[in-house]
């Protein structure tokens, strides 16, 4: 439909006319059909290719494309939302998408853009450029840093793709704009974490739809309720404008289903983890992550006042180091200060040494109780301390909560310590000091939660430690470490103790300095 004659297609089909004249007939077969561009274009089941293992697109994938070409039009513009766990391909299709609309249609525009800078240039971008460089007609195109051109010079401004970043405060590089009697294409990936001001800025590119063709491509893991992602869907006052797809990855052919099964036994089916990241439906809660960036943000503020009373006990965490890139992290809490003594941390020692420096930091500030995570490796420190007759608690991470304790704050219940843990500590933060330590921050916020339910009881779960890995996150060590000083109430001792300017403890003093070293 929208493929022009030979004349205004790349130069390098006159150097080539055996090929590309071939190419030019297949372009504008495809010019309407998505699908039969993508079994076309690559290079499926080619014995020592990069696709050798994949036979084509997905079930769910050639259904979407198929929908493009039956519904495909001017005056149609096609808004298109799809929600979409881990791993069922969904950044493939967007590459699909804007390589088709592209080759097929002179002058095409096409603009992506995704959740976060890094996220563009190490994922969507990456995605998009692949499947460009395998396509039969790659060469029509030159591929740049976040842009797609024509090789043709008098068409680089009119037949391009380009990759945006986005700023809320100033949205207007998402203005729309005409393309009279062509294509625009956008393409939004991780959009649950797309501002809503540049949704509506993009609204835009559906005025004067008449004579243009308009595809609007928004992906996503269906991770928060309160964002203009979950809107596009059923229930959402956009209903209606958009045609939207819950892709369930336990039948896509690319999702890691030992993975999916481990998740399933680890979670629950019913739990919002696995309703998220397997069936790729929004959660109960209204986001996943459990500690928000604003109430880290308070509490990290130097210019939050300092309470502490002589009557608070001093507490000490020490979260142990799982695998070879974690570390074991020491923190300290004395009511709401946990902002004066500074965390200990280590890399590579084993559990006598880790025991050894626990003890040296107990002799150093006297705490109350030491509560140590007792899982894997930590229950060799956890013997060692006690050894050495230090007030040490082993904790469990996926023990039973204490009783039927809730949240003052929410009255939900948790599934286990680690998420009571976690919940005592996001309720305190609402009023308690933590240092300005940027892990230690990065932690609080990145944990995410669900509900799931054991042996008749539903409550709050949290990610674990591994799962936040695949995410490419860091093991939470820090956080961990700060959590745990939440484990059990604890009595202040008998004994009171200062720090001296040096930070060593003196047992004959009776008044604690809430900022030891000024």
């Amino acid at each position: 439909m929208n493929l022009e004659a030979a004349s205004t297609l790349p130069s390098s089909a006159s150097e080539q006319p055996n090929d590309d004249e071939r190419l030019i007939e297949l372009a504008a077969l495809c010019a309407d059909d998505p699908l039969l561009y993508v079994q076309l274009a690559y290079p499926w089941g080619v014995k020592g290719g990069p696709l050798e293992r994949h036979p084509g697109p997905d079930l769910w994938q050639e259904e979407i494309l198929a929908y493009i070409r039956d519904n495909l039009g001017y005056g149609r513009p096609l808004r298109l939302a799809i929600a979409g766990g881990v791993g069922p391909g969904k950044s493939a299709l967007m590459g699909w998408i804007m390589d088709w609309g592209l080759t097929t249609c002179v002058d095409t525009r096409a603009r992506v853009t995704a959740n976060t800078g890094p996220q563009i240039t190490t994922a969507t971008w990456p995605e998009i450029t692949k499947w460009r460089r395998m396509s039969l007609w790659a060469h029509w195109f030159v591929i740049g840093d976040r842009t797609i051109k024509s090789i043709e010079d008098d068409r680089k401004n009119s037949w391009r793709l380009d990759a945006l970043t986005w700023d809320e405060h100033t949205p207007e590089a998402f203005a729309g704009f005409h393309n009279a009697g062509r294509r625009i294409i956008y393409g939004f990936d991780e959009s649950a974490a797309i501002a809503k001001s540049i949704f509506d800025e993009s609204q835009g590119i559906l005025s004067g739809a008449e004579d243009t063709e308009i595809i609007w491509l928004c992906l996503g893991n269906p991770t928060r309720t309160d964002t203009e992602f979950r809107t596009l869907f059923a229930g959402g006052k956009n209903e209606g404008l958009w045609k939207s797809w819950h892709i369930d990855t336990r039948t896509a052919r690319m999702s890691d289903k030992p993975q999916i099964e481990e998740w399933i036994k680890a979670y629950g089916i019913d739990s919002d983890f696995v309703r998220v990241r397997v069936l790729s439906q929004f959660p109960r809660a209204g986001s996943t992550q459990f500690i928000g960036e604003d109430v880290v943000a308070a509490a990290s503020d130097p210019n939050r006042e300092m309470e502490v009373t002589l009557y608070d006990s001093l507490v000490m965490g020490v979260d142990v180091a799982r695998f070879g890139d974690d570390q074991s992290v020491i923190r300290f809490r004395r009511g709401r200060d946990a902002r004066s003594i500074k965390p200990i941390k280590f890399r590579n020692i084993d559990t006598m040494q880790l025991a050894a420096r626990v003890a040296e930091a107990f002799e150093r500030f006297r705490p109350d109780t030491i509560f140590i995570d007792a899982g894997g490796p930590g229950a060799g420190v956890v013997d060692r301390c006690n050894f050495l007759k230090l007030p040490v608690l082993g904790i469990e991470f996926g023990a039973s909560p204490d009783g039927d304790m809730q949240s003052p704050n929410s009255g939900i219940r948790y599934l286990n310590k680690r998420a009571e843990m976690w919940g005592r500590m996001r309720d305190w933060l609402e009023f308690g000091m933590i240092d300005n330590d940027a892990e230690l921050k990065a932690d609080l916020v990145a944990v995410q939660y669900g509900y799931a339910s054991k042996q008749g009881r539903e409550g709050i779960i949290l990610e674990r430690k591994e799962d936040m890995k695949k995410r490419g996150l860091a093991s939470p060590d820090d956080g961990d470490a700060m959590a745990l000083t939440f484990a059990h109430p604890v009595a202040k001792s008998d004994q009171r103790w200062k720090y001296t300017h040096q930070g060593q403890s003196s047992a004959h003093t009776a008044d604690y300095d809430p900022i030891p070293y000024r």
